[in-house]
């Protein structure tokens, strides 16, 4: 039940991690007063909240819109996730992990289940939540929070530079990180970590290198076609 401005911007943060609010899309006051059955003005607070988080702006008399990430934007968002999972798996050195592992697993058959028969949304948000989730079980809710974030923010990312990274290997990729783990090898879940999400920025990389040089762009749309 909707009843605070946490719970609609928690709402909206889930769309965007499961890629249903798309990048430059419109967020009407009205709209969605309408659609949870609250006020304006909580309407109004759950967006200057999102605002804060990075997530929607608003435009001079047009109102509310889910940002659309810059190109530094986007580097910086993979960088940050890169800085905060290696080093929580590295934190790991000395603790049980029965409890974590049992957590993690349960994710990824949740995973296989979704990559094999889910709808493309809830494909996208158990697949995201993988990071969440991982956060979680090693007790970081700071982190957990920071990564929810971070994790809706490159997925904005892969939404508006067309990813072309594939569901099924990233749950792959999930998994060989959990067995890792299991085996007692976090420098390896580290690197596999690392790894994991350089694939997926680097999916991003031929519509990043596109916009990031619009002359030569320019130069290839306009080259002679070919007779």
């Amino acid at each position: 039940m909707i009843s605070t401005q946490s719970d609609i911007a928690q709402r909206v943060v889930e769309a965007i991690l499961a890629q249903k609010l798309k990048p430059g899309e419109r967020l009407g006051e009205q709209e969605l007063a309408d659609l949870f059955g609250v006020s304006r003005t909580l309407v109004r607070e759950a967006l200057m909240q999102l605002q804060a988080r990075g997530f929607v702006e608003v435009r001079s008399r047009k109102g509310w819109y889910v940002v659309e990430p810059s190109i530094d934007e986007a580097r910086d968002a993979f960088a940050a996730r890169r800085a905060v999972e290696g080093g929580m798996l590295r934190q790991c050195e000395g603790r049980p992990l029965q409890s974590v592992l049992k957590r993690l697993k349960a994710h990824i058959r949740d995973e296989r289940a979704a990559v094999d028969g889910a709808d493309a949304a809830t494909r996208a948000f158990v697949l995201a939540d993988f990071h969440v989730c991982l956060a979680e079980s090693l007790g970081h809710r700071v982190l957990a929070d920071m990564l929810r974030d971070l994790t809706a923010r490159t997925t904005l990312v892969a939404t508006l530079y067309q990813s072309t990274h594939d569901a099924r290997a990233s749950c792959a990729d999930h998994a060989r990180i959990v067995a890792a783990l299991e085996a007692g090898d976090l420098a390896g879940a580290e690197a596999l970590m690392l790894e994991h999400i350089g694939t997926v920025e680097s999916a991003l990389g031929q519509s990043i290198a596109e916009r990031a040089d619009p002359r030569e762009r320019l130069r290839a749309t306009l080259a002679p076609v070919e007779r």
